[in-house]
């Protein structure tokens, strides 16, 4: 398969079936990118996929900072690349420093963090490598968060932690 990719990305345009999809794909994002070439070979994981990932990114009132850390985080822990290169440029527009982008890639938390980044990356690390939020972990969270903002930022990072794993095992990179 052409670049490595597993799965061949479907061309915007060439299958009639699925110019709805393109279309709420285009209006949302802007363009079709390589993750969703690949994933119209499924019309419906394909739709299923862009409105759970669209809540994800817009709809939430995590704060866009916090949002693309946990992305840029979980891109690191599971060695998605494309993930990590896609949203670097989101993550600096979101108001994250290089130093703290470059420093998202170190193990363990980096003093570049606040105490609000560090909770969050400890959240993302525990619900990526262990995957088990431990009850103090979660006893902090609470301090920071109310019950809808556990539940965004909880779905962020399994989303995401979605994202990357399908983009790793596709084998779908830049």
């Amino acid at each position: 398969m052409a670049d490595g990719i597993r799965v061949p990305p479907v061309v915007p345009g060439t299958r009639p079936e699925l110019a709805n999809l393109e279309g709420r794909i285009l209006a949302e994002r802007g363009r079709i990118s390589l993750l969703y070439q690949v994933l119209l070979n499924s019309g419906p994981i394909a739709a299923g996929w862009e409105r759970m990932l669209t809540a994800v990114r817009n709809e939430t009132s995590l704060p866009a900072d916090l949002r693309e850390l946990v992305i840029l985080r979980v891109a690191v822990l599971n060695r998605a690349s494309f993930e990590f290169e896609a949203h670097a440029p989101i993550a600096k527009r979101a108001g994250l420093s290089d130093e703290k982008i470059e420093a998202v890639k170190q193990d363990g938390i980096a003093a570049a963090f606040d105490s609000r980044e560090a909770l969050m990356l400890e959240l993302t690390d525990a619900m990526t490598r262990d995957i088990i939020v431990s009850d103090a972990l979660f006893g902090k969270l609470r301090e920071t968060f109310d019950d809808g903002g556990i539940v965004e930022v909880v779905a962020t990072i399994a989303a995401y932690n979605m994202v990357s794993r399908f983009l790793v095992a596709l084998n779908v990179c830049h």
